[in-house]
């Protein structure tokens, strides 16, 4: 008798525990990779799961997109400056089943993947398109990523560098050619200013040689401004032509 309850007990638990583990319930954004001793089926989810007592394991695999933050990688340009560089990569995996056989682990995988094309894609670039040509890098070290983690069905979706830190005395070098890059347009700023406005005067001097009365609308023009200012002085410029006589005399006496 004994023996009989002890046997409907351990039916009993059998009956409680194997529904709880053969029952699954996957979530909208999660799919579920069942392997059947050891071989792989068709992925399940989202929703209600069976799955055969001792015989089915199930790996869940999220397919929200996942934010990667790729630590400060040490980067020596193209134009042999050090540089200390962080980024960050968006993915999201597109193949459930791929992404738990082709590779052990693709989170891990997928950042080791980004660390190492970062340091060797911008090793190529020198410093002023690091600085300057970020969105260009960003698409490249995008499509780099991607065609590494496409077999293991990861999509990578987007790559930006954040932050880009460079020793202080390049940082005092970049200021100073900043500096000189601003004088030297202020510089041809002013010569081009001279320049159009020597070309006017030249202008307007030949329009006055060949038009006499221009030059008498001028003088008077003049005469007015002057007396338009309040001075205590007041110079009245005189033509040659009204002076000369006077020279004259003088060099004959």
């Amino acid at each position: 008798m004994t023996a009989v309850l002890a046997l409907l007990v351990i039916v009993v638990l059998l009956l409680l525990v194997l529904p709880g583990s053969s029952v699954r319930i996957l979530r909208e954004y999660e799919r579920g990779v069942v392997f059947r001793l050891g071989r792989v089926l068709d992925s399940k989810g989202p929703g209600l799961v069976l799955l055969v007592p001792a015989v089915d394991r199930m790996v869940r695999v999220g397919l929200r997109t996942v934010t990667l933050k790729i630590p400060v990688q040490e980067v020596i340009t193209r134009d042999n400056v050090p540089a200390k560089v962080t980024a960050v990569a968006y993915f999201r995996v597109i193949d459930a089943d791929r992404a738990i056989v082709e590779v052990e682990d693709f989170l891990l995988a997928t950042l080791q993947i980004a660390q190492t094309t970062l340091r060797s894609v911008l090793g190529k670039a020198e410093l002023d398109s690091l600085l300057a040509e970020r969105e260009r890098l960003n698409e490249d070290l995008q499509k780099v990523i991607d065609q590494q983690t496409e077999p293991w069905g990861v999509k990578v979706t987007t790559v930006e560098i954040k932050d880009v830190e460079i020793p202080e005395n390049m940082q005092r070098a970049i200021a100073r050619q900043a500096e000189a890059e601003r004088e030297r347009r202020a510089k041809i700023i002013n010569a081009e200013g001279e320049f159009q406005a020597a070309e006017k005067l030249a202008l307007a001097a030949d329009i006055i040689s060949r038009n006499p009365t221009t030059l008498q609308l001028r003088y008077l023009q003049t005469l007015r401004e002057i007396g338009g200012e309040h001075n205590s002085t007041m110079i009245f410029p005189l033509p040659l032509d009204l002076v000369r006589p006077f020279l004259g005399e003088d060099r004959k006496s």
